[in-house]
């Protein structure tokens, strides 16, 4: 390909230089360790929270709870679009790693399973325009439908050949892909998913690991550095916030059995005791008032170990929801 309609622009600074190292040092251990691919159990937690996150991101309303009850084949009484939306994602992570993260073939057949009987073109580039919004106002217009076959073989065409360091390449990839938007919708869901697939091809533990917890739950932060590099018309401040994010993700990763539980989760069964309590309760005798670290480290460790059930568990967001231990 003789020239590109525009090639991806990025600064190597001293934080993301650092970040890169950090998360190649960690990931290089858990590789070695092994314990990923020895443990299913938590190879298959991980896959909910990525799928839940990632929907939730894009205002899907199914619970960890709600979305592993469909990953088992169980009803679920939600908003039927919702529930379509997760037993996509379902079927599209299983064939995550089946996939060639360079061939845009694949790219379209994720989304077409993805997308299945959500949009009019799923699997297919789009054909008109798309502009995003946040509440009233268009922060983003993409580029012309026109220009989206060649914008993403471009694109391609620069991740299969750059020599760039993976983790600095599937950030790049993800901004530009959200830049272009070349779906008619997912493009948010796609972006996440295939960035998980380059990195996966780097370190086969990405593919396991829910980054998009840790995006869900900075979303203002995600959106901001997409809108401050759409104004820069630089990737920079997008790579060094994916790449904090992976960090994370490494960081409050550990390699544990079923019979092995967090201080965060003895903390938690010590505070319920024989008593059936809130989620604010919880966090209140907890003494944290950051409900999304609450619900990482301790509710959703807990209820993933079937140490504590819902009291309502047909009804997981009702404000009349309580936890209490098994058996109690």
């Amino acid at each position: 390909m003789s020239e590109f309609l525009y090639k991806p622009k990025y600064t190597l600074t001293d934080e993301i230089v650092t970040l890169v190292a950090d998360i190649a040092a960690k990931a290089e251990s858990l590789t070695i360790q092994g314990g990923m691919e020895q443990n299913p159990k938590l190879r298959r937690t991980n896959l909910v929270k990525s799928i839940q996150s990632s929907l939730a991101i894009e205002n899907n309303t199914l619970t960890i709870e709600q979305v592993t009850a469909l990953l088992d084949g169980k009803r679920v009484l939600a908003p039927p679009q919702d529930i379509l939306e997760a037993q996509n994602a379902i079927q599209a992570y299983a064939r995550l790693l089946d996939w060639n993260p360079y061939d845009i073939d694949d790219l379209q057949t994720a989304h077409g399973i993805l997308m299945k009987g959500l949009v009019t073109e799923a699997g297919r580039f789009r054909s008109g325009f798309v502009g995003i919004a946040r509440g009233k106002e268009i922060i983003h217009i993409a580029p012309p439908a026109d220009d989206v076959s060649g914008l993403m073989a471009d694109l391609f065409h620069w991740v299969e050949g750059a020599k760039v360091h993976p983790l600095i390449k599937s950030c790049v990839f993800h901004y530009e892909f959200e830049f272009v938007h070349p779906f008619q919708d997912g493009n948010g869901r796609m972006g996440r998913m295939w960035q998980t697939l380059l990195l996966a091809q780097w370190k086969q533990i990405f593919a396991w690991l829910p980054v998009e917890s840790i995006v869900r739950d900075r979303q203002q932060e995600y959106y901001a550095a997409l809108s401050h590099s759409n104004d820069d018309m630089d990737s920079t401040e997008f790579v060094a916030f994916m790449l904090i994010a992976l960090n994370d993700t490494i960081d409050g990763y550990t390699d544990q059995d079923s019979d092995q539980v967090t201080d965060q989760v003895n903390r938690l069964l010590d505070i319920i005791g024989t008593s059936a309590l809130s989620a604010a309760e919880l966090m209140s005798l907890l003494d944290l008032k950051h409900r999304p670290t609450f619900r990482q480290n301790y509710l959703h460790p807990a209820l993933d170990a079937g140490l504590i059930e819902m009291t309502l568990p047909d009804a997981p967001n009702s404000r009349n929801q309580r936890y209490r231990r098994k058996g109690k």
